[in-house]
């Protein structure tokens, strides 16, 4: 469960997981990006021709939902061994982005809007 799950064990597992099939060696971050995003297709392509309110419905059937988390579950997977391949910190990268985000888009300006934040 996420509430007691750490990051830094859930990065250990994946390193784990790679290490023992000897996959490092196909972990480049040219490889690891490319799967990352041919995962997130395979996660878009459950909405695919849907509409914002389908696509919620979809979310929350049972035979759905598990194909979705495991796209989903891909798509973080792969990301999370970019980053043990990469030595990136996922924790300070998403905290400066946040960050760097909130800045970009300040509440009294972006609050209920979807416009880019060069539209604001």
């Amino acid at each position: 469960m996420d509430a007691n799950t750490t990051l830094e064990v859930i990065k250990s597992d994946i390193a784990r997981f790679a290490r023992e099939r000897d996959w490092e060696q196909f972990h480049a971050p040219k490889n690891l990006s490319m799967a990352i995003a041919a995962e997130a297709g395979e996660l878009m392509e459950h909405f695919l021709w849907c509409s914002s309110e389908e696509s919620a419905k979809l979310a929350c059937d049972p035979m759905k939902r598990m194909k979705i988390a495991e796209e989903l579950a891909d798509v973080v997977i792969l990301s999370i061994q970019f980053s043990n391949m990469t030595g990136i910190d996922l924790s300070d990268a998403i905290a400066a982005k946040v960050k760097k985000n909130a800045e970009k888009y300040p509440v009294e300006k972006a609050k209920g809007r979807s416009q880019k934040y060069t539209e604001l």
